[in-house]
C-alpha cells in the first residue's frame, strides 16, 4: 500500500513540474497539442476498492424474568386473658333492738242526763173557697175567594247560525339541523403514588417508681425519714416506622370531545285557517198567560164563657209540746303505760367477690408470604452489521500502440485482484462485543404490597 502511494505521489510531482515548465514559456512548450493516446498511462497500476460484506456477530441482552419466592412475615396479634380477682365490698346493714318507754293514754267514759225542753207543733187544717173565671174560645169558619195572577210561559225554537272561528292547522316539514353532543374519550396516564410501607415495631418506654417514705442515713450517719424513689418499670408501645415508596399507577380520565352531527328534524309550524260551522241554537221567548184560582180563606172569631171552680185553702196553727231529750256526757282520765319499741341502727361488713379481667398480651407468628421479584437472564443473538474493506484493483492501459506495456497485458481497462499478498486489503474496525455480564438487581425487603399466593 506504501509503494501505490509513493508512485501516486511521484507521478502527480511530475505532472506539476511539467506544466509548470509549459507556463514559462507562455504555453508554446505545452502538450496541448498531442494526442489523446499519447496522454493515456503507458504501464499497469494499482489501484483501491472499497467493498462492502455483511458479517454476524454475538449480542448479549439482559431479559428480566418474574420469579416468586415466599419469606415468613412476622405479624403480632393481640390476646386476651381472663383473669379472676378477688375483691371486697361493704355491705351495710340495718338491725334492731328493743327499748321500752312509758306513756300516758286518755280513757274516756261515757254517761246520760235527762233534760226536758218545749217545742210548737204545726197543725194544718184545709178549706175550701169559689172562684170565678172567663175565658176566650176561638171558633174557625172556612171560604172560599177567587185570586187571578199572570204568568209568563217559556217557548223554546230551534234556529241555525253559522260560526267563523279561526283554527291552526298543523303543518310537518323535515329539515336538516346540526347538533352537537359531548362524547367522553376515555384517556389512560400514569402518575407516580407514594405510599406508605412501613411497619409497627415495639418502642420500650421506662417509668419511675412511686416515692416511699424510708429510714435513710445522711452523711452523718445518723438514720432520718426521707423519701426513696423505688425501682421503676418498663411498657412497650407500638410506634409506627414509616417507609414511602413511590409506585406508577394508571388513571383513566375521560375528556370531553364535541361530536357535530347533520341530522334530519321535523319541524312543526301552524297555519292559521278559517272555519265556518253551522250552530243549532235554541231561543226561549216568554208568552203571557193569566190563571185564575180559588184560595180557602179561614176566618177566625172569639166567643166568651164563664167558668166556677173551687180553690183549697190550708191553714197552719202551732200548739205547745214539752218533750225529755237524753244528753251524753264525756268524761276524760289519763292512765300510764309501759311501751317496747325497736330502734334501728347500721351495722356494716365486708362481701367478697370475684372480678374477671382481661388482659392484653402480644403474640408474635410468622405468616408465610409469596412475592414475585424479578430476576436477570443473559440471552444472546446474532445482529448483523456491514464491513468495509479496500481490494486492491490492477488498472492497465487501453491503447495498443503502446511499446511499455508488456506482453498480453495492453488493451482495455482491465481489474484483477492483486498476486499473492502483495497489498494486504483494509477493514473497517469491529465495534466492540459486549461481555456477558448479568445486572443482578437489588434484594429487595419484603413489601406488604406483594403479590400474595
Amino acid at each position: 500500500m506504501r509503494t501505490v502511494l509513493t508512485g501516486t505521489i511521484v507521478a502527480l510531482a511530475a505532472v506539476c513540474a511539467v506544466r509548470a515548465e509549459a507556463g514559462s514559456y507562455c504555453g508554446a512548450a505545452s502538450y496541448d497539442s498531442c494526442p489523446a493516446a499519447a496522454c493515456q498511462p503507458t504501464a499497469c497500476y494499482t489501484a483501491c476498492k472499497v467493498q462492502r460484506r455483511t458479517v454476524h456477530r454475538k449480542v448479549y441482552e439482559t431479559v428480566y424474568e418474574p420469579q416468586q419466592y415466599t419469606y415468613n412475615r412476622t405479624v403480632y396479634k393481640t390476646v386476651y386473658e381472663t383473669r379472676k380477682r378477688t375483691c371486697y365490698k361493704t355491705v351495710r346493714e340495718t338491725a334492731y333492738r328493743e327499748q321500752q318507754y312509758t306513756v300516758s293514754r286518755p280513757v274516756v267514759e261515757t254517761a246520760t242526763r235527762e233534760e226536758k225542753y218545749t217545742v210548737l207543733k204545726p197543725v194544718w187544717e184545709t178549706s175550701y173557697r169559689q172562684c170565678t173565671y172567663k175565658t176566650c174560645k176561638p171558633v174557625w169558619e172556612t171560604s172560599e175567594r177567587e185570586c187571578r195572577r199572570v204568568v209568563y210561559k217559556p217557548v223554546v225554537e230551534t234556529v241555525e247560525r253559522e260560526c267563523r272561528k279561526t283554527v291552526m292547522r298543523r303543518v310537518v316539514e323535515t329539515v336538516n339541523r346540526e347538533r352537537c353532543y359531548t362524547v367522553w374519550k376515555p384517556v389512560t396516564t400514569c402518575r407516580t403514588v407514594q405510599q406508605d410501607c412501613g411497619h409497627w415495631s415495639w418502642q420500650p418506654r421506662h417509668h419511675c417508681g412511686f416515692r416511699y417514705p424510708a429510714v435513710v442515713r445522711d452523711a452523718c450517719c445518723r438514720p432520718r425519714l426521707a423519701m426513696v424513689r423505688g425501682p421503676g418499670y418498663v411498657t412497650y408501645r407500638p410506634v409506627w416506622c414509616p417507609r414511602v415508596v413511590s409506585r406508577q399507577v394508571q388513571t383513566t380520565r375521560y375528556v370531553p370531545q364535541v361530536v357535530r352531527q347533520s341530522c334530519p328534524v321535523q319541524v312543526c309550524r301552524y297555519v292559521p285557517e278559517t272555519v265556518v260551522t253551522k250552530v243549532p241554537v235554541k231561543v226561549c221567548r216568554m208568552v203571557r198567560q193569566e190563571i185564575v184560582e180559588k184560595v180557602p180563606v179561614r176566618k177566625c172569631r172569639w166567643v166568651t164563657e164563664t167558668h166556677t171552680r173551687k180553690i183549697p185553702v190550708r191553714t197552719c196553727r202551732m200548739i205547745r209540746e214539752e218533750r225529755v231529750c237524753k244528753v251524753p256526757v264525756r268524761t276524760c282520765k289519763w292512765v300510764k303505760e309501759t311501751r317496747t319499741c325497736k330502734v334501728p341502727y347500721c351495722v356494716t361488713r365486708k362481701v367478697p367477690y370475684e372480678v374477671c379481667e382481661r388482659v392484653a398480651r402480644c403474640v408474635a407468628t410468622k405468616v408465610p408470604v409469596t412475592c414475585t421479584r424479578m430476576v436477570a437472564r443473559c440471552v444472546p443473538r446474532d445482529v448483523a452489521y456491514e464491513v468495509c474493506e479496500m481490494v486492491p484493483v490492477t488498472v492497465c492501459p487501453t491503447s495498443p500502440s503502446s511499446s511499455t506495456c508488456p506482453t498480453g497485458t495492453c488493451g482495455s481497462l482491465s481489474t484483477q485482484p492483486t498476486p499473492h499478498g502483495t497489498a494486504k486489503p483494509h477493514k473497517a474496525e469491529k465495534p466492540p462485543v459486549p461481555s456477558p455480564q448479568l445486572k443482578t438487581p437489588k434484594k429487595s425487603s419484603p413489601k406488604k404490597t406483594g403479590v400474595s399466593a
